[in-house]
């Protein structure tokens, strides 16, 4: 095998690593199972999140999933930015990891990119509330399908976030 060849082998091999590192699960997080896509489907407001500089500076974030003609789940996401007074948003499109009963997708907005979209946490009963990470503990979202929580449902989800390992302190609260 000549050096253009280990080359064009290892650099395969490193984009398959890198790409399946993108819609991994972080250690120690489980998505939900029983996972419904129906119920999950149309519009949630983004509570609380991690900043990243896809969002920075945004308010009322909303997030609406739908279903595309492909079997994909069409994403829009939206927000205002008052520094431009202006609305943003970015579509995208996502699929399912493993099986359609588990709350694991791979997300893209960006052409063949994909990151994790891992739901740990969600109100199985009306589906009101979600809790959100990526491939790895630096992407939190708490969801609702309303702009505010309950206290004692917003304290729970903050005490299992915490349990699994995420600094809720970092979390920026989104105003609506």
């Amino acid at each position: 095998m000549n050096l253009l060849n280990i080359f064009t082998t290892l650099s395969f091999a490193s984009s398959l690593l890198l790409l399946s590192a993108c819609t991994s699960i972080p250690e120690g997080i489980q998505p939900v199972a029983d996972f419904e896509l129906p119920r999950y489907l149309g519009k949630w407001y983004e509570v609380a999140r991690y900043d990243h500089s896809f969002e920075r500076g945004l308010e009322q974030v909303t997030a609406d999933y739908s279903m595309g003609e492909d079997g994909e789940v069409k994403v829009v996401n939206r927000g205002f930015n008052p520094a431009k007074q202006e609305w943003e948003d970015a579509q995208g499109k996502a699929y399912f990891v493993q099986k359609p009963d588990v709350g694991h997708l791979k997300v893209s907005f960006f052409g063949p990119f994909y990151a994790s979209y891992v739901i740990f946490q969600l109100d199985k009963t009306d589906y009101q509330y979600a809790v959100i990470t990526g491939p790895d503990r630096d992407y939190l979202w708490i969801l609702a399908r309303t702009p505010e929580l309950p206290k004692p449902t917003l304290e729970s989800l903050l005490d299992k976030a915490e349990k699994v390992g995420f600094d809720t302190s970092k979390l920026i609260w989104v105003k609506h």
